[in-house]
């Protein structure tokens, strides 16, 4: 295998002489110039080479996946841990947005809001189940924080009707009762709920059109 210096090694992707992956040394060794062919060739033609390496470089570094810094790293110490019968909720949004399939829907996320949905997973049969409670914001002691509190959870109530023989139960998530309860889309800190034991938490986006309509005044 003829040795060739390092401007015919693919111009060493014109790096000021800089090393080269050893497949793309053998690659460009195997390429040597012929007795036939003049040195000044191969060098325009190892140049040309060098350089569409080097763009094609640049152009993986650009397409790479890019580290979810928009994701910030969660962090409950300022947030006291749950009381004696409670369990404590997180939701950790995400920085990284996906783009909107509704042109009509706003893509900026001080227009969003996240509802948050606190229930219970109950076997059902062909009655209607309901229950209430109190969900609010209060604040954490010595920090600019807030935390979400739910409270005066009523029991269950349902309907009494005579159901169909034979109809199966079903097991389905019944949310608590009440007025929606919603917060600002803000990645950068969590979103945190403390309710009883019984309970679970969902959530769901909310997001606003991009138009604004105008009122009328009587």
């Amino acid at each position: 295998m003829l040795e060739i210096p390092c401007r015919h090694a693919m111009a060493c992707l014109r790096s000021g002489g800089g090393a080269l992956p050893s497949f793309l040394c053998r690659w460009a060794a195997h390429r040597a110039p012929s007795p036939g062919i003049g040195l000044r060739s191969w060098d325009r033609w190892a140049g040309g080479a060098g350089l569409l390496l080097a763009g094609l470089l640049s152009l993986s570094s650009i397409l790479a996946p890019a580290p979810a810094l928009a994701i910030p790293r969660l962090d409950l110490k300022p947030y006291p841990a749950p009381a004696p019968g409670e369990r404590r909720w997180v939701i950790q949004l995400s920085g990284l947005l996906p783009p909107s399939q509704d042109l009509a829907l706003s893509t900026n996320p001080a227009d969003w809001r996240v509802e948050l949905i606190a229930g219970r997973t109950l076997e059902l049969d062909c009655n209607q189940v309901m229950f209430s409670g109190r969900m609010r914001s209060q604040p954490v002691a010595g920090t600019q924080l807030r935390v979400v509190q739910i409270s005066q959870v009523s029991p269950l109530a349902s309907t009494r009707m005579a159901c169909p023989p034979g109809e199966p139960k079903r097991r389905a998530f019944v949310p608590m009762g009440g007025k929606p309860f919603v917060v600002p889309y803000d990645v950068s800190r969590p979103i945190v709920l403390y309710a009883p034991k019984d309970l679970e938490l969902r959530w769901r986006l909310w997001k606003a059109e991009r138009r604004q309509w105008p009122a009328r005044e009587f």
